[in-house]
């Protein structure tokens, strides 16, 4: 039986205009939809006054301008990154162009990996390295809000969610979004720490959560209970392909991924490979040579 995420559409958006979703929090969406940003990527602004962000987002002079805009007579004073993808970090160094701020984040691009000797290759934000290393439960206070950190790795070693304290909203960037479920890319990405990320969450009592894509998690627990279905639906449709005789990714993808269109075939074998991985930890799967998108699988 399929699996239902209760994902919710953005309906109401604009591209640059500053809208307050919650108390002490307002957000700008930069123009780059596409089939792994939903509509854009939602930057965050935290406080009045002295002000922190979160992930400035793309390459991209017209949303950082919207950013500048937005905290007019403002002094951004902290800049908050949860992961350095393509579409999250980057625009960091042109905000520096217009404030004095730190960074903060849990490391440079494979950072969880680079520290268990594994080497991440290169397709990340490979510029970024925070002024400030801030780990699982560290606090980032400024005059007008206080952020707990969330570490969360999986989606990528370095992925951390930001808890706005005082009652408000958990930041979850990719790790929970409100529009799909998150793309597991090995080696960078790891779907043993994306799971238990997620069972983090669920100990968590979190009330509202606003993803860096799509709208608000207004039923956090329910919504990552679903997370977690879907990706066992994932391996049971794995083990489903291997039983039928299929032992190659490239083979299963088409069958696991019917709605999808063919150009997104090779990110989705990435996840299908991400879910592999955990299924030979487990010692279900039985892989025959090096570890590997193009290996060779059997039931064990």
């Amino acid at each position: 039986m399929a699996v239902t995420i209760p994902f919710k559409r953005e309906l109401d958006y604009e591209y640059a205009r500053c809208d307050e979703v919650a108390p002490n929090v307002r957000r700008v969406i930069c123009k780059n939809p596409s089939a792994f940003t939903f509509i854009g990527t939602g930057t965050y602004i935290l406080g009045k006054g002295d002000v922190a962000v979160i992930d400035p987002g793309p390459v991209d002079a017209d949303h950082i301008q919207a950013i500048v805009d937005a905290t007019a007579g403002e002094t951004i004073t902290h800049i908050l990154i949860t992961h350095t993808h393509m579409d999250h970090s980057p625009g960091t160094k042109l905000l520096l162009e217009h404030c004095d701020a730190k960074t903060y984040g849990y490391g440079p691009h494979g950072a969880g990996k680079i520290a268990e000797g594994v080497q991440v290759e290169e397709g990340g934000d490979m510029d970024f390295t925070p002024d400030v290393v801030v780990g699982h439960g560290d606090v980032i206070e400024g005059e007008s809000f206080r952020v707990e950190c969330v570490y969360t790795p999986g989606h990528t070693s370095n992925h951390i969610c930001f808890k706005l304290l005082d009652d408000g909203p958990l930041f979850t960037g990719d790790h929970v979004m409100g529009w799909s479920t998150s793309i597991i890319s090995p080696p960078d990405g790891d779907m043993k720490k994306y799971m238990g990320s997620l069972e983090l969450l669920l100990e968590r009592d979190d009330e509202v959560y606003w993803p860096t894509h799509g709208p608000a998690i207004t039923d956090p627990k329910a919504h990552v209970r679903a997370f977690i279905a879907h990706r066992q639906e994932r391996e049971q449709q794995i083990i489903d392909a291997l039983k039928s005789g299929f032992e190659r990714i490239t083979d299963m993808v088409p069958s696991m991924y019917k709605d999808v269109g063919k150009h997104l075939y090779p990110a989705a074998a990435r996840s299908v490979f991400a879910s592999m991985e955990l299924l030979v930890d487990r010692g279900v799967v039985t892989c025959h040579g090096e570890l590997a998108l193009d290996a060779r699988f059997t039931l064990s």
